[in-house]
């Protein structure tokens, strides 16, 4: 064997009593488990240690910081070994041309705007697949964005699809189901995105669920009518009979503090009815968006540039201030902004960083020249969640793991480098809202199954050799709202594809992940 893993507390993944056992690994999958007599060309000893199979970001905005940054410690060192991209509607593939560059500058506070990333010359999801399995730190599974897709076809308008548009978009989406997309997201606060109503979405749902796909909505509020909002989903997929995973599922704003039992009834129905859903969660109360995102719908219409134009002319500019401040725009999912409650965490000019990154705005005159002065990449985190509504959502076995972690920006939210040591040393070892082996089910186990991976989640034999070996009396998450970049403590080591990409807290120079590809039907 090349790798013994010696006296290990398995944890594997599967919800069940964790035990004490050998592992081998073998070119890259996990070949034997037990009191093992033989050993390997190198012996790991876990005495103290929990090993389980390695954790999956279900909500990740890791599209070009896999390729940005080989070292991408930030999510390796948190035992992740996989993450699903293409969230929230927006995201670089299928694209080309005019839309790419539209896309690239509507969420360069996600992800920058892509000058500093080798060869961005693909055009097809199959192809930018391709690149990622050139080499990257972690495996990366991808998402069809809905809103990309509708913006190449539509555009960035406020109006229908025609019939032969809506055409166009079922032969995208389909393409990219074909070349090994695992299913489609949107972002129905986001533009384009938003505006597409629910049968042209129903319609795209059709196609993921005809090639076993499932669709991951970041839906239309999760303020204001949030519980209308899921409704909707759980309806629209339901008609389409396609599997739902819903997206950073909170409820947040004063509207919803302590209602999270409201949306679990929902969905407990739903599942006593027969649907397939699962849902993920990041483990802290702050959101984290671009500030433009917070603008209503119809000021984003016809894209960064327009948007741009707006905010430059004062009559606009007032009946934006006005949505946000006075009705509630629907990019603040229907709730006036409280601006008190908005911080910047990163610009997209770093010569404003110094002046504005962690400073709460004080109004919409300081975010409109924010907004010109950085043209639109600008990252905000909301401090608008409620820890009882996390700590309830988390519980639910239809939950998995998710960071929604944005990796840009001088002083980003601590979820892209803690999510998943929060939830080991946070909500396991401290609170005991989780049980160590539901947890990593949660983490691990569950989202394998919801993508349809069948050697993966699991520290089974046959399985990939996806692991981390964590310490569970010390594992915990460096990264503070404060000090959102610190590692985390107690996960020593992380393989993928049965090679160390993090050894004795450090992470290697080995590149073993690559695109996963959606299981054919």
């Amino acid at each position: 064997m090349d790798l013994v893993i010696r006296g290990a507390r398995v944890v594997d993944g599967g919800g069940g009593p964790s035990y004490t056992a050998d592992v081998g690994v073998h070119e890259g999958r996990i070949v034997a488990i037990g009191r093992l007599r033989s050993g390997g060309r190198e012996t790991v000893d876990a005495h103290g240690l929990a090993l389980a199979p390695g954790f999956v970001d279900m909500h990740a905005h890791s599209d070009l910081a896999l390729l940005r940054d080989p070292d991408h410690s930030a999510k390796a060192g948190q035992g992740i070994t996989l993450e699903v991209l293409g969230q929230d509607g927006l995201s670089y593939a299928p694209a080309g041309g005019r839309t790419l560059d539209q896309v690239r500058a509507a969420i360069a506070g996600w992800n920058g705007d892509g000058d500093d990333v080798p060869d961005l010359g693909w055009r097809t999801v199959g192809a930018y697949l391709d690149r990622l399995d050139r080499g990257i730190a972690v495996n990366a599974a991808y998402l069809v964005p809905q809103g990309t897709v509708r913006a190449a076809v539509v555009g960035w308008t406020d109006r229908p699809a025609t019939p032969a548009e809506l055409d166009r978009m079922r032969a995208q989406v389909a393409e990219g189901l074909a070349q090994g997309a695992v299913g489609m997201s949107s972002g129905l606060t986001y533009t384009a995105g938003m505006y597409a109503d629910g049968t042209e979405l129903t319609e795209l749902c059709r196609v993921v669920a005809s090639y076993g796909g499932y669709y991951c909505p970041h839906h239309r509020s999760y303020g204001r009518a949030a519980l209308e909002a899921y409704a909707e989903m759980v309806e629209l997929a339901g008609t389409a009979g396609c599997a739902l995973h819903l997206a950073h599922a909170t409820m947040n704003f004063p509207e919803n503090r302590g209602r999270a039992g409201e949306l679990l009834d929902l969905l407990d129905a739903a599942l006593a009815a027969g649907a397939d859903i699962s849902l993920d969660t990041y483990p802290y109360t702050a959101g984290c968006t671009t500030l433009v995102a917070l603008l209503p719908g119809w000021a984003n219409e016809g894209g960064p540039a327009a948007v741009l134009q707006r905010l430059a002319d004062p009559v606009a500019a007032e009946r934006i201030r006005h949505a946000m401040e006075v009705t509630g725009s629907d990019g603040c999912h229907g709730v006036p902004v409280d601006w008190s409650a908005v911080e910047v965490s990163g610009t997209r000019d770093p010569s404003l960083a110094g002046l504005w990154v962690g400073r709460r705005l004080d109004g919409w005159d300081s975010a409109r020249r924010l907004l010109l002065a950085d043209r639109l990449g600008t990252a905000v985190l909301q401090h608008v969640g409620h820890e009882e509504n996390v700590r309830a959502i988390m519980r639910h076995p239809v939950h998995t793991g998710g960071s929604d972690g944005i990796l840009q920006g001088a002083k980003p939210h601590p979820r892209a480098y803690g999510t998943f040591p929060h939830y080991l040393g946070h909500y396991v070892r401290e609170a005991g809202v989780l049980g160590l082996e539901e947890c990593v089910a949660h983490l691990a186990g569950r989202p394998a199954k919801r993508l349809r991976l069948p050697d993966r989640g699991l520290v089974r034999e046959g399985f990939r050799a996806d692991l981390v070996l964590f310490d569970p009396e010390t594992v915990a998450a460096g990264a503070t709202y404060a000090e959102p970049r610190r590692p985390p403590a107690g996960i020593p080591h992380v393989l993928v594809d049965g090679r160390f990409v993090m050894r004795d807290g450090r992470r290697t120079d080995v590149l073993a992940g690559c695109s996963v590809r959606r299981s054919p039907v």
